[in-house]
């Protein structure tokens, strides 16, 4: 859901567009300096990557428009060669696949800034956000509930947990699929749904977003989250008492990244603007929010995020397996 700052960007943004109008020598001018970006991000990396781009290019015009990552998706293979947007900001790997004949190829981009296992092979999209998971726990509500810390996934399962356990909705959460998607790769796509039918039991609620699980644990209303590494970060260091632990099979993650339309490549000033977002812009969400280590040479340093991260596999991590799992997904 977009936040009252969001929509005040986006509206600045508008503002801007027509100030432009009146103050410009021409208006063709306007047009070429018009860049259009399609965001699945959050509002506040919305909010830090619109207002950096219009410091640093003052004289181009920026509307930053927010959607999900399946509406960018299908927004873009509707529209094709005359897609109205320029820039896409945070989509999901696998949407940006789905899209890839509509997407620039990337050829003057040097990827090699970025860890190698994340760099798509068609080099039409950069590496933008490594998403990681984690289990979080409420340590107070825990004790008011008199039950222990649980050390494995399958402590979840034991019915003292009922109704303590949040998690994202696989089904219209990036973050609860990467749950799913582990699992399954570990386990094995029939002993992953059993446990998710037994799981479910203990399950106070499934969100509808990554970031509820982390929310009812700061409200009280539950005692043990799947959800986000960086937004747990953010609570602790804001005086929240939860602790982050990973279990034996590691961290999911998924992957964000930034795209050019193919239709909008032979624009100056929209390839000087992309480039600036996807490496200097990239590196300060890095640092600032997604502190998941994405770049080469660069791991940021930042107070309560986790050294060293195990992360889970993650293989098959395609949109066609994500369609077929979610098919069979009846949890919530």
């Amino acid at each position: 859901m977009k936040s009252i700052k969001k929509i005040a960007a986006v509206a600045m943004a508008a503002v801007i567009c027509l100030g432009l109008l009146t103050s410009c020598a021409g208006s063709s001018d306007v047009a070429d300096n018009s860049i259009v970006i399609w965001t699945s991000g959050e509002d506040y990396k919305n909010q830090y990557y619109l207002d950096e781009l219009e410091k640093k290019f003052p004289d181009y015009v920026f509307t930053m428009e927010y959607m999900n990552s399946s509406t960018i998706a299908a927004k873009v293979l509707e529209e094709g060669e005359n897609c109205s947007c320029d820039i896409i900001l945070s989509e999901e790997y696998g949407y940006l696949y789905k899209c890839e004949d509509y997407l620039a190829e990337l050829t003057d981009f040097d990827f090699s800034v970025f860890l190698d296992d994340i760099v798509p092979a068609n080099h039409k999209f950069t590496p933008e956000v490594k998403n990681g998971g984690c289990v979080i726990f409420n340590p107070a509500v825990l004790e008011s509930k008199g039950v222990e810390k649980p050390s494995s996934y399958q402590d979840l399962l034991d019915p003292k947990y009922e109704g303590l356990i949040s998690m994202p909705s696989p089904a219209s959460s990036g973050t609860g699929y990467m749950f799913l998607r582990q699992l399954t790769n570990e386990w094995g796509e029939d002993e992953a749904f059993k446990y998710f039918e037994d799981f479910s039991k203990n399950v106070l609620q499934y969100t509808s977003s990554g970031s509820g699980p982390v929310n009812a644990l700061v409200q009280g209303e539950a005692g043990i989250g799947l959800g986000m590494i960086s937004q747990a970060v953010t609570e602790i260091k804001e005086g929240v008492n939860l602790e982050i632990v990973f279990f034996e099979e590691g961290a999911p993650y998924s992957m964000y990244g930034n795209a050019v339309l193919a239709s909008s490549a032979d624009r100056e000033c929209v390839m000087e603007a992309f480039n600036y977002l996807a490496t200097d812009l990239c590196k300060g969400d890095n640092e600032l929010y997604f502190p998941d280590q994405i770049f080469k040479d660069y791991i940021p340093d930042v107070e309560g995020f986790p050294k060293n991260v195990d992360y889970g596999n993650m293989s098959n991590d395609t949109l066609d397996e994500k369609e077929r799992l979610l098919a069979k997904w009846t949890f919530s």
